[in-house]
């Protein structure tokens, strides 16, 4: 199993870990199906009043589709399988509060995560940023998450920038994308204490809560995520090339902001 769930009937808060530290956490099709089992499971489990979602490990939160996974594709250009399109709570339709914790490396597809929390909590060693345009590769569903969060200014920044700059955690706290700072590995727990506190409110009134703030941009996003399959198939470099540029790539050659 690549994905860890642990509830805590008492507080009414489960924990949703990625327990793929060797991989950095990166999301293959089994954790797809694990992520999108275990938010349709709390669903039907009212023991479950709030989410955290997190990573294994200290070297990263989510580093977004595993490379090595094996997405097959239909041959129309006008259809695109993304693995990662379903993998967030609320494509799930699950209106449960969701609080990120968010540890480490953050980027790519780690956005569709997220994009669909409530908050984000991060300890101070959390870098993000996002590789697809390094790599010949669009970022659609990606900008477009972060766009709901952050100054249009620094959404575009961080997708063209590609390896070349991370903003740290100081700075997404600075510009909306993080809620909370805490001393290094101080994340999950901070995420824990938020979520029971959350908990402990009356389950109607936390979601319709939860409800009423996404409606409030909920228009604007469903219209600009239907662009993103078009905009990916036109603009994505082949596979082969794309795993060329990978390959190429330089550890360390980045800037954190």
């Amino acid at each position: 199993m690549s994905v860890r769930v642990e509830t805590d009937k008492g507080t009414g808060v489960a924990v949703v870990t990625l327990d793929r530290p060797e991989r950095h956490n990166a999301i293959d099709l089994a954790t797809v199906d694990e992520l999108t089992a275990a938010w349709r499971g709390f669903r039907f489990d009212d023991s479950v009043r709030a989410v955290v979602i997190t990573g294994a490990g200290e070297r990263a939160f989510c580093t977004g589709i595993d490379r090595d996974a094996e997405v097959p594709q239909p041959q129309s250009p006008y259809s695109i399988d993304d693995p990662l399109v379903a993998v967030g709570p609320k494509t799930n339709d699950l209106w449960k509060p969701v609080v990120a914790a968010v540890n480490g490396m953050a980027c790519g597809g780690a956005f569709y995560l997220i994009g669909e929390s409530e908050f984000v909590v991060a300890d101070e060693s959390a870098t993000f940023f996002d590789p697809h345009t390094s790599y010949g590769m669009v970022s659609a569903y990606e900008t477009i998450h972060l766009a709901q969060r952050m100054p249009f200014g620094e959404v575009a920044r961080m997708a063209l920038m590609g390896t070349a700059e991370r903003i740290s955690a100081r700075r997404a706290y600075e510009t909306g994308l993080v809620s909370e700072l805490t001393a290094p590995g101080g994340a999950l727990a901070a995420s824990v204490r938020c979520a029971e506190t959350i908990a402990s409110y009356p389950t109607e009134a936390v979601q319709g809560t939860v409800r009423a703030v996404w409606a409030a941009k909920e228009a604007a996003r469903t219209q600009a995520l239907a662009h993103a399959p078009q905009l990916i198939a036109l603009g994505n470099l082949p596979p082969e090339r794309q795993a060329e540029l990978f390959s190429a790539r330089r550890p360390g050659g980045f800037r954190v902001r």
